[in-house]
């Protein structure tokens, strides 16, 4: 696990002046995305969040500014997607975050010449940042798996399994998309309650899902599991995704295989990926209930029952065509934390491998919906409304039990204790179109 270093000073500050003290990337921080100016030509290229700018890391590199690690980490970071400077492992994304937080402190002899590396992020565009060969969405939030399993299986919400083994299930990487994605309302087989057949139709009851993305590193050869101990190493950072559901299509089709089509066809991600090191300061301890089973062996290490659970607070917003037409804000539909999830990180990782799979670098996780344990910590419609029986009343009058068409939602999320900067994800934002 990544430990606190200089660049994590509270008091250290940049002499890009929209950085300090701003809610999400602060010098502290230093995500990385690939962007380009909006509605031009230019290639895409690697960029690291200041405040309101980016850093053009492909400029950055052709300078010669960087030398060592930090240069080839540089290189390899300007180019189209991250997926080789991914590759590279901890010690190389450390050394260029060390490298760009030394450059952007303030009072620097490099600040002058820095200052033409940079972009407004009002004018940029993002992708994917990584060219993602294989998707994961995992199953890590009890509060969740129990709120849903309450609804269709009320004398056994949680299945056996759940508590000793991290579920997943291999997610669809071809419809993965960058923040801003629309998308049209899927259609599948519906089969109503009592219907004699099922029909071909576009989906009643579309939901979201509050998770967060977890982008893998260097990888592990096949046949070669990955220890718990050092399973954050082949990590390179998190975002955040909306994990889009048409929960009818799923009712239908779950059993005895799973999700399909009723995930497969939108998944929207931050274009902002925060490092594992960044996200050093707002570790926290990784615990179990007395009364649930401790994890078996190759599932604990110390080192994450100390730390392996992270403290990133969530919130989920929803802005209807309603909202957009008269100016209004956005409701807020639920808050919670990441640090509730039964699985951690490195465990993820642990059991994806402990079969001898091989992952590569930008291989994608999902958490899975991110629930806590009240009521207005719900991570999907599909809880807030009690699967549909009890409708959802916003701000300024609205109501919803599912999305409707032209709604926008908005995942937000970001980390803060005392004694740390707070640091932040941006956002996620995605809409929902006609059939």
């Amino acid at each position: 696990m990544s430990s606190l270093n200089e660049t994590h000073d509270p008091k250290r500050s940049s002499w890009v002046g929209s950085a300090n003290g701003h809610g999400d990337f602060p010098i502290q921080n230093l995500p990385f995305a690939v962007f380009r100016r909006r509605e031009s030509s230019e290639f895409w290229r690697g960029g690291v969040a200041i405040g309101d700018q980016i850093v053009d890391l492909a400029q950055v590199a052709a300078s010669g500014r960087l030398s060592g690690m930090a240069k080839e980490a540089a290189d390899a970071a300007a180019l189209p997607r991250l997926n080789g400077f991914m590759s590279m492992g901890p010690q190389s994304w450390s050394a260029l975050r060390l490298a760009l937080s030394r450059a952007l402190q303030e009072g620097t002899v490099e600040a002058a010449s820095w200052r033409a590396f940079l972009v407004p992020q009002s004018v940029a565009e993002y992708r994917v940042a990584a060219e993602v060969g294989d998707y994961t969405d995992f199953y890590t939030s009890i509060h969740h798996a129990t709120s849903v399993g309450r609804l269709f299986r009320p004398d056994n919400p949680l299945l056996p399994n759940y508590r000793w083994v991290p579920i997943g299930y291999h997610g669809r990487a071809s419809t993965l998309a960058v923040s801003g994605q629309s998308f049209k309302r899927p259609r599948g087989q519906l089969s109503a309650p009592g219907a004699g057949a099922p029909e071909l139709a576009p989906s009643r009851r579309m939901d979201y899902e509050l998770e967060m993305g977890i982008f893998i590193g260097a990888g592990n050869a096949a046949g070669e599991a990955i220890a718990i101990g050092t399973a954050e190493e082949h990590v390179f950072g998190l975002c955040l995704l909306n994990d889009w559901s048409s929960r009818d299509i799923q009712s239908w089709e779950y059993q005895p295989l799973g999700p399909f089509l009723s995930k497969n066809f939108a998944t929207t991600l931050s274009p902002w990926i925060v490092t594992t090191e960044a996200l050093a300061p707002f570790r926290v301890p990784f615990e179990r209930s007395s009364g649930d089973p401790q994890p078996l062996p190759y599932l604990d290490s110390p080192a994450n029952r100390s730390g392996g659970a992270l403290d990133v607070r969530l919130e989920v917003l929803l802005e209807t065509e309603r909202m957009r037409d008269r100016g209004e804000r956005p409701a807020k539909l639920s808050r919670t934390s990441f640090r509730h999830a039964y699985w951690s990180v490195a465990q993820l990782v642990a059991h994806h491998t402990v079969n001898g799979c091989n992952l590569r670098p930008g291989d994608l996780f999902g958490t899975g919906t991110l629930s806590g344990p009240t009521a207005d910590e719900a991570g999907s419609l599909l809880e807030l409304t009690e699967g549909g029986k009890r409708k959802l009343v916003l701000e300024n009058g609205e109501s919803r039990l599912f999305l409707e068409d032209g709604d926008t939602v908005v995942f937000r999320g970001w980390c803060e204790r005392e004694g740390a900067a707070r640091i932040g994800f941006g956002e996620v934002r995605g809409t929902v179109l006609a059939a």
